[in-house]
């Protein structure tokens, strides 16, 4: 049976079958494929990635025409036929098509940025092509590569292990097993499953829709997270909806009470509603967030949720990691302290024999450079070799001399080694003065042992290693402080290294020894650990599960937590935090785990997408009390005339006008010009509510003052008045956009081109309009500037009201500063 055959051949028999009999099955050896091979398997297999349902495009289009507010438009469209008011019919269904046109584009742009971000976050695998190690993209894998997985990595594939060592897999997503199950030569692992803890090498038997993941994960969405914030403005777009309806009710029941003609009426009716409900909304919220997630990614920090934005505006705790993030990440060795008899070069011989460069890991790398006499290593061949992993802490190598003498050697944690070796007693006392020695001088150690034939391992003596500051690492700590968000240290070093790390940054060096924090699997913060890990500068020692234990604790001390990390036990954390970031570098299990992730090293990267993420949550604020006030203003206005005056005054023409310039320019406020906050954003709906209503009652009075002046003082027939309000509510509503998006005076920030444009752009249009009467009685262009003269006197004194209603709400504030919103935990 050749390669091409496996496709039909039950999947059950190769993840069972012996090793040499899946090898001639599928045509490979533990020598992998040749690339020649691996690009006919890709063309016959197809890319390893399960395919996506794509949809079809015109029916999506399609979907548009189909909800509650699309069905209030076709039903106007519907009545203006019936009345035979074919105008109204016309511009009516050219709104319609709009907004679907609108909305449809904008997601899809969305749709296409959101899915461009994705791609850089593509997971890559080791891969045996010609007999070489190579990295290749994850969908690129066929049946028959050799694979190599190690700790951190999401398995690529569905793989039968090769020789080598068990590892530990964590399939708890695939299977619903809660604890990692091992793995041996000849057994399987599943596509998705993560590497806990080891190395080995795999035959790939089965990719994409052929893995276990792909026959039992079919048909399953994407669940998408709403942020508390994309809520609090839904919430205000249902009760918007809820008043619009109520006061439209109102509207008809006088209409029939008073005998108007009740087709008419409701064609009115349902062009108010539409009008008055927010249907750019959805879009708005969509396109902000798109533009802000484009604009991260430039910073190189990859949104995957794309409600972290806002989550990340809100942060005030920030919990760092040391090593890279704070820390260059670029190790340099130190002199080393040997025990009596040992000489230091062949302390770092030993280990650098037991590093491996291939693993491209820090330390390996910084001990191997640091041998001298390269002719030390050449004696030796490598038999076997164990890496790094959290839980032994060390690395082990198994050589054979050339004299023939098996030979052993280790690295790790000082503490982790002396408990191996079997002169511990001897050096324990001039180890440990040695280690806090270098902790002092901001060193970490590492403990070197070393054991020949059948002798025990002996203790050789310590490396010291130094990991220097990023340079920009304190700026950015400063700003960070500046902006209202503490930085905490979180590090595997000991508390005395964390404490001179945190001088040279300017930190606090109240840094805890994690030791101290209740962190078991079934445990829960004591009250006395979370005042001590709300005041504490960070954290030292820590393990992966003193992690999630301190964003547990920050949470529920009502904090919004941002937590780095980089490895697989990080995840938990990652997930658990309200923004849980992966560095650069991080395991694919991190990337996985986390809402951001970090293209380039340090924190300044974490600073500015802050920034970002405030000013996007300033423009969405800003809508808000736009769309609410807007909406005040017009229904009351519209409500009020119709049953205290028995005037209706705009047209049903009018209101679709209104919604079409208006709604096709507020989509630009999604690139607008704003100042971030220096504080922790959280949405306020007392402050939103209490503003906007201030500049809806505002501008109900200024409509009130218009017609008045129109009808009592310059005695103008009503179908004039008409087109007055009509231009006054467009120029009006949009000058509001300029009231609501600064808490300072107007001009304290300058609006982005792209707004003022647009702005400009729609109310030309709607002047127009009016001036020469398109489907309404002309005004001309003297009547025209007085309606613009009279919106921008008003514009002024609404500015004034706005700076009146802040101070007051500040004033209030300051009397009674409320409790920040608790941090909902993330599913």
């Amino acid at each position: 049976m050749t390669a091409a055959d496996t496709k039909t051949k039950p999947k059950s028999d190769l993840q069972t079958m012996p090793l040499d009999r899946l090898e001639a099955e599928i045509g490979s050896s533990p020598n992998g494929l040749s690339g020649e091979e691996a690009k006919k398997r890709l063309a016959k297999f197809g890319f390893n990635e399960l395919a996506e349902k794509q949809e079809n495009p015109f029916l999506k289009f399609l979907s548009y025409f189909w909800g509650p507010i699309p069905w209030m438009i076709e039903i106007a469209v519907i009545l203006s036929a019936v009345v035979g008011h074919w105008a109204d019919f016309g511009i009516i269904l050219v709104l319609l098509f709009a907004n679907a046109i609108i909305g449809f584009w904008e997601e899809h742009q969305a749709g296409n940025a959101i899915a461009a971000l994705k791609a850089k976050l593509a997971i890559h695998a080791k891969v045996k092509r010609d007999g070489n190690w190579t990295s290749v993209g994850a969908r690129e894998i066929v049946p028959g590569d050799v694979i190599r997985v190690r700790l951190g990595d999401i398995v690529p594939a569905d793989a039968r292990l090769l020789d080598g060592d068990p590892v530990e897999v964590d399939q708890s997503a695939l299977t619903g097993e809660s604890l990692p199950v091992t793995r041996k030569t000849g057994e399987a692992i599943f596509s998705g499953a993560i590497i806990r803890q080891g190395e080995t090498d795999g035959l790939v038997y089965a990719t994409g829709a052929n893995t276990y993941f792909g026959q039992t994960a079919k048909l399953v969405g994407e669940a998408h997270t709403v942020s508390h914030f994309q809520r609090a403005v839904l919430k205000i777009g249902n009760y918007l909806i809820v008043l619009a309806i109520v006061l439209v009710i109102l509207i008809i029941a006088v209409a029939v009470w008073r005998g108007d003609p009740l087709l008419e009426t409701l064609q009115f009716a349902l062009v108010l509603t539409v009008a008055a409900i927010p249907v750019a909304m959805p879009t708005v919220l969509s396109v902000t967030m798109a533009v802000g997630a484009r604009l991260l990614a430039g910073m190189q920090a990859i949104v995957s949720r794309l409600a972290s934005i806002e989550e990340l505006a809100g942060m005030d705790v920030l919990c760092s990691d040391k090593t890279g993030t704070l820390t260059q990440n670029t190790l340099t060795l130190g002199d080393p302290f040997a025990v009596e008899g040992e000489k230091p070069e062949d302390i770092i011989a030993a280990a650098a024999l037991a590093s491996r460069a291939e693993d491209e890991d820090t330390i390996d790398l910084a001990v191997i450079g640091g041998v001298k006499d390269k002719a030390a290593l050449a004696g030796y061949t490598v038999t076997h070799f164990q890496p790094f992993d959290p839980v032994h802490k060390r690395t082990e190598a198994t050589l054979n001399a050339t004299d023939g003498t098996t030979v052993k050697v280790t690295k790790g944690a000082p503490q982790v080694i002396l408990a191996l070796s079997d002169n511990a007693d001897a050096v324990k006392s001039a180890v440990t003065d040695a280690v806090d020695g270098f902790a002092k001088r901001g060193f970490r150690s590492l403990g070197v042992a070393r054991a020949v034939g059948d002798k025990g391992w002996q203790f050789l003596g310590v490396i010291p290693l130094f990991d220097p500051p990023r340079t920009d690492s304190k700026e950015t700590i400063a700003a960070a402080h500046d902006m209202g968000v503490t930085v905490k240290m979180v590090t595997g070093d000991q508390q005395a290294i964390a404490v001179e790390m945190a001088k040279q940054l300017g930190m606090g060096t109240d840094i805890l020894d994690a030791a101290v924090i209740s962190a078991g699997k079934d445990e829960t913060v004591s009250a006395e650990d979370t005042k001590k890990i709300e005041s504490a500068d960070g954290f030292a020692q820590v393990f992966p599960e003193h992690k999630f234990a301190i964003v547990e604790a920050l949470q529920k001390d009502d904090h919004i937590v941002g937590m780095t990390g980089d490895g697989v036990n990080d995840a938990p954390a990652l997930k658990k935090a309200d923004c849980g970031i992966a560095v650069s570098g991080a395991t694919d299990a991190a990337r996985a785990a986390a809402d951001i992730v970090l293209m380039s090293a340090g924190l300044s990267v974490i600073i500015e997408a802050i920034r970002e993420a405030r000013k996007i949550f300033q423009r969405m604020n800003s809508y808000a009390i736009y769309r609410i006030a807007e909406t005040i203003r017009v229904i009351l206005f519209m409500t009020l005339s119709i049953i205290v005056f028995n005037f209706y005054p705009v047209t049903a023409i009018m209101i679709v006008f209104l919604a079409l310039l208006n709604d096709g320019a507020i989509l630009s406020i999604a690139y607008d010009k704003v100042r971030y906050s220096k504080t922790p954003e959280n949405w306020d709906m007392r402050s939103v509510l209490a503003v906007a209503t201030s500049l809806g009652a505002m501008g109900l009075v200024e409509s009130f003052g218009l017609f008045l002046l129109a009808e009592r003082v310059f005695d103008l027939d009503r179908d004039m008045i008409q087109t007055l309000i009509y231009l006054k509510l467009s120029v009006a509503g949009h000058l509001t956009v300029f009231v609501a998006r600064t808490r300072g005076p107007f001009w304290s920030i300058a609006p982005a081109p792209i707004l003022l444009g647009a702005v400009i752009a729609t109310q030309t249009v709607a002047t127009l309009i009016a001036v020469y009467g398109v489907l309404m009685t002309p005004i001309g262009w003297g009547w025209a500037a007085v309606v613009w003269g009279y919106a921008l006197v008003w514009f002024l004194i609404e500015d004034r009201v706005k700076l009146i209603a802040y101070a007051v709400l500040d004033r209030r504030h300051d009397a009674t500063p409320p409790r920040a919103a608790p941090a909902p935990s993330k599913a």
